[in-house]
């Protein structure tokens, strides 16, 4: 089932999330209700604050980048079979490296900016059988999961830019948040 996605200005976007144990209810279904939602959207990581659930869940599936040319052959290749549920999950290290990539968000449609973020990281997580498992990534690969990782913490990648740039986005941000802005998917926007 698709589910909707919360607008920028809904304050479930900006709170740090709690964790979960096996026995949350209905997560197995949650989860593929996230598939559902992510896909339909063209996406590749969507978070579980995104569709209104404040706990330490997002998905990712990058194999979308491994058609982008301008990476090379050996990074394409890792993405081609980048697809995992992060329930959890602690970055645990990152690299002094930054790079920037234009970035974009489907709770922030419209918008896209240059955001600098570690090359690498470690993440420790537990998967949707609630196995642990440490993960070292770089690349694209690390990028996603470090977005993903923002909303579970409350972060939005609007947070990253500069003031400037934030003061030239606020009129779209503010459109976004009342609602003001077309998308092909399903949204929910605060009241």
């Amino acid at each position: 089932m698709k589910l909707p996605i919360l607008a920028y200005g809904n304050p479930v976007l900006k709170s740090k999330c709690k964790e979960i144990d096996s026995d949350y209810k209905d997560l197995n279904n949650l989860i593929n209700n996230m598939w559902e939602t992510m896909y339909s959207a063209s996406g590749v990581g969507l978070a579980a604050p995104q569709v209104g659930k404040s706990i330490r869940l997002f998905i990712v599936d990058a194999s979308p980048f491994a058609n982008d040319k301008e990476l090379d052959l050996n990074e394409r290749n890792k993405l081609k079979t980048f697809k995992k549920v992060f329930i959890n999950p602690k970055i645990t290290w990152s690299s002094a490296n930054l790079c920037s990539f234009n970035e974009g968000c489907l709770s922030i449609p419209d918008v896209r900016e240059d955001v600098k973020r570690e090359d690498q990281i470690e993440i420790e997580y537990q998967n949707e059988k609630f196995e642990n498992k440490i993960l070292k990534l770089s690349g694209l690969s690390a990028r996603v999961v470090q977005h993903e990782y923002d909303h579970i913490e409350g972060v939005l990648f609007t947070d990253k830019l500069s003031s400037f740039k934030k003061k030239l986005l606020s009129n779209k941000l503010r459109n976004i948040s009342m609602g003001k802005v077309k998308c092909d998917y399903l949204m929910e926007f605060f009241k």
